[in-house]
């Protein structure tokens, strides 16, 4: 049998032993550990050395929204880590275009303020010839006559001068050329037709009360600007309204279209108040005009009001920031030939026929991709 003595040594040793087991298994793992970790900076080198991967951007942690389901009906949600476009919809775009406009309130107030004096003009000459005149007619008289300073005031002034700003209303700018070019011409159309029926009156007036015709500076000056208007109208209507006239005809006349244009309707703005005079004269006899009488007044007001609205008109004109813009995909075809910008040259589509590019730019899409070039360009510039 073992003592007591061999027992406590057999379980010392068995200890000892139990302590070298213990203390070897923690180096085991201590080297496969060391192993992992080789692995991984190795991969990590390949990585970096592999240029498939090295810009590749960085993964996106998944939300439980993102991993639920999507609903019926509806495509599911595709993750991009680059930022996407954003299109405005229509009504913004259409509101864009209206803000593109430098100076949008000022222009916004002058025009309001240009038809209020016109709408007040025409007024005016009625509440004349009604009140102070004794009326209209049609019988040779003075009623006849009394036709010529309305239809002057109302076709040759306050028509021919909307018609002359037609093109500066930014509501316009998404309507085709070709629409606003009608327009255009439509406006003055009708004022031909009423300052020619207002000719007729004064010379059948003239007639039945054998009156000499054409003595005074104001008959001199009123025929010759009728005259002018009429083979201006016709002229455009030839040579921008038809597709037949080449473009370089068109560079060549635009100038000068331009600027007869605007010279008429300030002739007509002073044969008007040259008229307005001479029949002051004419008529004023008891009271005289030089004792202020209310009629005089009256009518004097009226000539201030002509003559405001012509100073908006000219005002409204002739501001460059207030230009209807350019249309995409044109150029500018001067006179000379070249293509860069001088007033009076006309844009014209690069690569089709001015008729095309006004079909073209009737589409909502044209004006869209006008509207929203800025937006896009700034976008591409983010991403």
């Amino acid at each position: 049998m073992r003592t007591g003595d061999e027992r406590l040594q057999e379980v010392k040793a068995c200890g000892d032993e139990g302590t070298w087991l213990s203390s070897a298994t923690p180096m085991r793992t201590t080297a496969t550990e060391e192993s992992r970790s080789e692995r991984s900076s190795r991969k990590e080198d390949e990585e970096e050395n592999d240029p498939t991967k090295r810009h590749a951007p960085p993964p996106r942690a998944e939300t439980g929204a993102e991993k639920s389901p999507p609903r019926p009906g509806r495509r599911a949600r595709t993750l991009s880590p680059w930022p996407q476009r954003r299109v405005l919809p229509q009504s913004v775009a259409e509101h864009g275009v209206l803000t593109a406009m430098e100076g949008y309130r000022g222009f916004l107030g002058l025009l309001v303020s240009a038809l209020l004096v016109g709408f007040l003009s025409v007024l005016f000459v009625l509440v004349w010839v009604l009140h102070y005149r004794e009326g209209l007619g049609w019988d040779g008289g003075a009623l006849e006559f009394n036709w010529h300073p309305v239809l002057a005031v109302t076709g040759f002034v306050f028509i021919q001068g909307i018609a002359i700003i037609v093109y500066r209303l930014p509501w316009t700018w998404q309507c085709s050329k070709f629409l606003m070019k009608s327009i255009h011409a439509g406006l003055n159309a009708v004022a031909a037709i009423l300052v020619i029926i207002s000719v007729v009156a004064v010379f059948d007036y003239h007639n039945v009360r054998s009156i000499p015709h054409m003595y005074s500076l104001h008959s001199w000056v009123g025929l010759t600007a009728v005259i002018l208007y009429v083979l201006q109208l016709v002229l455009g209507f030839l040579i921008f309204l038809l597709p037949w006239a080449p473009p370089s005809l068109r560079a060549v006349i635009m100038p000068v279209h331009v600027y007869s244009g605007l010279l008429l309707f300030g002739t007509v703005i002073a044969t008007v108040l040259m008229g307005i005079t001479e029949k002051l004269f004419f008529v004023l006899k008891d009271p005289s005009y030089h004792s202020f009488p209310p009629e005089g007044v009256f009518t004097n007001t009226l000539g201030i009001l002509i003559v405001v609205f012509g100073a908006l008109i000219f005002w409204i004109v002739t501001r460059p920031q207030w230009k209807r813009p350019r249309e995409p995909g044109s150029i500018l075809l001067q006179p000379s030939g070249g293509t860069d910008g001088l007033e009076g040259a006309i844009a014209i589509s690069s690569d089709r026929s001015p008729d095309a590019a006004d079909a073209e730019l009737s589409s909502d899409g044209a004006a869209r991709k006008r509207t929203l070039g800025l937006d896009d360009a700034g976008q591409r510039s983010t991403m």
